[in-house]
């Protein structure tokens, strides 16, 4: 946690040159790589969604809430065009999005979202405490609101997407509103390796 922690600060802080040259990736990169921390969890197809089960892949993983107002259909448009970019190397690219929301967001509920925006994206649920677990693996935040009247409520969240290389180690951290072109850009990078 520490390490991921300590990464999260150096990627953010990174310029995007560095000794002159320019990065081979348009997001942040984690220097060095690390392997991204595993996890379990109900998946939006009914499976268990294991990270490790997508190696040889590229995934983009985020986290978010389909109660979402903009952050997160955002996040997953932009994720949408990036698939669509990538074109027949997008069979290679698996978009990933874990819950924060655990008391509204069933394992229906991600399939029926996510997959809205594109039918091969995955999402994962859990309990409380499975779903806390893994948000402090991967240094994310995420702050219950309070409830109106009617019950309804948001979640302040960590907007980042993690890219993890083919190897299953962290890649790249993305931040909230990155151009399509550049997370394509990254994601053929990652795909080449």
């Amino acid at each position: 946690m520490r390490r991921i922690l300590a990464s999260l600060f150096f990627v953010v802080a990174m310029p995007a040159f560095s000794a002159g040259t320019e990065t081979m990736l348009k997001s942040g990169e984690f220097s060095p790589a690390r392997m991204a921390p595993d996890f379990n969890l109900p998946g939006s197809n009914g499976k268990t969604l294991r990270l490790s089960d997508h190696r040889g892949k590229v995934v983009a993983l985020g986290f978010g809430f389909t109660s979402c107002p903009e952050v997160c259909p955002t996040t997953l448009a932009e994720l949408a065009a990036v698939r669509k970019k990538l074109g027949a190397e997008g069979k290679d690219f698996q978009v990933i999005y874990v819950t924060v929301d655990p008391e509204r967001d069933t394992a229906e509920r991600m399939k029926a979202y996510v997959t809205s925006f594109d039918p091969s994206f995955l999402g994962a649920t859990g309990t409380p405490a499975q779903l806390a677990a893994v948000r402090k693996e991967y240094g994310i935040s995420a702050v219950k609101g309070r409830a109106d009247s009617a019950g309804n409520y948001g979640v302040n969240h960590s907007s980042f997407v993690y890219l993890i290389d083919r190897a299953g180690m962290l890649r790249a951290l993305s931040p909230y509103g990155r151009a399509v072109d550049d997370v394509a850009h990254d994601v053929r990078v990652l795909l080449g390796k």
